[in-house]
């Protein structure tokens, strides 16, 4: 007998079919990664009943429609079939009567008698001609028949339209069965194209508009003075951030650590001082290119600007529990923490050592960013992988901040497009407050996360770093690379980069002649 859960993932595989949606087109809309809807569509890993609501709001249908099939929620979808509603499973004739064929689609197509062939029609899960029916609208009873009707149809000389059926009412699913055969369906439409991402899918609403509505309501007590609101914003971006960030977790699959006891390596020395981590802050120069700027050279240099490199950052493997100590040696990439290590030689005299400017040889305390960034030096040949001697690391996940991050991206993005600078500075604020409080500071007594501050920092430098090679490997000479958002060229940047204000485009921050004058 089919489970609830194996029909569940015929039928999620049926609506992406009919609406022309991808794994990594689902997995925005839910808020998970295109690996773990590959999981749970492959039966490794299960879809949780958190996992069905966000199914149902993403097709826009009602839950008890989703788990009724693939048939049901195909025809629900395309209007065919009408919804059930809740009342609809309490009913009298719903519970002294078996369970109907739609709720279980494979097991009825497998048990039944052969029925009389039925008039050929399109099939409501692939759009192709079938001879088959289950409960009263063709389908073919199988995905390998639908695969191979779609190849036929792919291969095949496009044939005349067939006569169109005339629309009658769909039957209602829950209703006693008649004795009379089905009526035909109208014919269903062929399958709609891909729908692009919107902003819907893309962050919630919800804290959009939790922060949006914070700044109207600031700037509305000040009677539209911009500075005295943008003032007032930026000072209480801390407990907003943070008020945002436990909104963003409702629902979530796990709770983290808020304040897990704080491994000796990451306590600061002294009021002022530092702990133990180096985070690979970049600051680097091309000595071969001042050299040649030296004897006479005349490089033309354009500074670029990285954009929002904090909030880009917060997505990032960061640990959820208390970390604990692993002598393995061995990198595991479900777990995150900080790392004593021995990193290889860096030999490349045309592009920044990912470690930044440390010049003592030697081991030393990464988090776990950096350390992922010089492993994937190794996979790219540029280095020997670094020798991991301790680790202090807990179970990790990449999301952690991901409907934080995607709420303030999309919120300054529509700033950006509206010309709103006000709403832009508090986000800006929020995001790089967060990043700077969540260590030992005293200005955020709601999180104590030393790891999560190193780990994102230096997350924001390996991204900077890994625009520094991808502007080498496309042929254009780095000159310099500093801080979290500065890069310096020579060439055509603009055939490299996009250039504007959003998360994935740079902006240039101003150009020079290197070896001439100014």
């Amino acid at each position: 007998m089919m489970g609830v859960e194996d029909l569940l993932r015929l039928t999620v595989a049926a609506l992406m079919t009919r609406t022309g949606e991808r794994q990594n087109d689902l997995a925005d809309g839910l808020g998970l990664s295109q690996a773990q809807v590959s999981r749970k569509q492959a039966g490794r890993q299960h879809w949780s009943l958190e996992d069905v609501d966000l199914l149902a709001k993403h097709f826009g249908l009602h839950v008890l429609d989703l788990l009724a099939g693939p048939t049901h929620a195909v025809g629900v979808l395309h209007g065919a079939i009408p919804a059930l509603r809740p009342a609809d499973a309490m009913t009298p004739a719903a519970v002294a009567q078996p369970a109907p064929a739609a709720l279980f689609p494979a097991e009825s197509a497998a048990a039944a008698a052969p029925a009389p062939a039925a008039p050929v029609g399109l099939c409501v899960l692939c759009g192709q001609p079938c001879s088959g029916e289950i409960d009263g609208f063709p389908q073919h009873f199988s995905a390998e028949e639908c695969a191979a009707a779609v190849a036929a149809a792919n291969s095949a000389p496009a044939a005349p339209a067939a006569a169109s059926t005339p629309p009658v009412e769909a039957p209602v699913m829950l209703a006693p069965q008649s004795e009379q055969p089905p009526a035909a369906p109208p014919v269903p439409e062929p399958p709609a194209p891909a729908r692009p991402r919107s902003p819907r899918t893309y962050a919630s609403d919800d804290l959009i508009g939790q922060i949006t509505g914070r700044v109207h309501d600031v700037l509305a007590e000040h009677a539209g003075d911009v500075d005295a609101a943008q003032a007032e914003l930026i000072k209480a971006a801390i407990p907003d951030v943070m008020a945002l960030l436990k909104a963003s977790r409702v629902g979530g699959r796990y709770e983290h650590s808020e304040f897990p006891p704080t491994a000796e390596i990451l306590r600061k020395r002294s009021q002022k001082g530092a702990d133990e981590i180096w985070e690979g802050r970049p600051k680097w120069r091309n000595a071969s290119a001042l050299a040649a700027a030296k004897a006479g050279a005349q490089l033309d240099v354009t500074a670029l600007d990285m954009n929002a490199a904090y909030l880009s950052a917060l997505k990032c493997w960061l640990p959820i529990g208390q970390l604990r100590e692993d002598t393995s040696g061995v990198h595991d990439p479900k777990k995150s923490g900080v790392h004593l290590i021995t990193p290889a030689d860096w030999e490349h005299a045309d592009l920044p050592n990912p470690l930044g400017n440390r010049m003592e040889p030697g081991e030393l305390w990464v988090s776990e960013s950096t350390l992922r960034l010089l492993l994937d030096c190794a996979r790219q040949g540029l280095a020997d992988a670094p020798t991991i001697h301790r680790s202090l690391v807990s179970g990790a996940t990449e999301g952690l901040l991901e409907k934080l991050r995607r709420a303030l991206a999309e919120t300054r993005k529509n700033a950006l497009a509206e010309g709103d600078e006000l709403t832009v500075a508090y986000v800006k604020s929020m995001y790089s407050k967060l990043v700077s409080t969540v260590g030992e500071s005293t200005a955020n007594r709601e999180l104590r996360r030393p790891d999560w501050m190193h780990i994102i920092r230096a997350k924001a430098f390996a991204n900077l770093w890994m625009k520094a090679n991808k502007a080498h490997k496309a042929g254009l000479q780095v000159v310099e690379i500093s801080g979290t958002d500065e890069l310096h060229v020579v060439g055509d940047w603009r055939s490299v980069f996009s250039e504007g204000r959003d998360l994935n485009q740079v902006k240039e921050k101003s150009t020079y002649l290197l070896g001439g004058k100014r």
